[in-house]
C-alpha cells in the first residue's frame, strides 16, 4: 500500500475526524473509502457518457439496436409496468 500527504482545510479535517469518531473507524479508513467511492462514481459517469456518445453517433446505423430486440424490450416494459 502506498501513502501520500494530503493537506486538508481545517473544516474538512474536522468533518472527517467527526465522521471517523462516529463510525469508530480510523480517519484514514474513512477517507480511503470516500475517495474510492468518488473514483467509482466518476468511472460510472465516464462510462455513461461514453455509452450516450456512442448511442448518438450510431443511432440509425447498422450498430443501432436491432428492431426485434427493441420491440421485445418495449413489450417487456409494458408488461412490467402493468403489474
Amino acid at each position: 500500500m502506498r501513502t501520500f500527504h494530503l493537506p486538508l482545510p481545517d473544516d474538512l479535517h474536522e468533518a472527517l475526524r467527526r465522521e471517523a469518531t462516529a463510525d469508530h473507524r480510523p480517519a484514514t479508513e474513512v477517507a480511503r473509502d470516500a475517495l474510492a467511492g468518488w473514483l467509482q462514481a466518476k468511472q460510472r459517469e465516464r462510462v455513461a457518457k461514453e455509452i450516450h456518445r456512442f448511442a448518438l453517433d450510431f443511432a440509425g446505423t447498422d450498430l443501432d439496436l436491432d428492431p426485434e430486440l427493441e420491440q421485445a424490450g418495449v413489450e417487456h416494459l409494458l408488461v412490467a409496468d402493468a403489474r
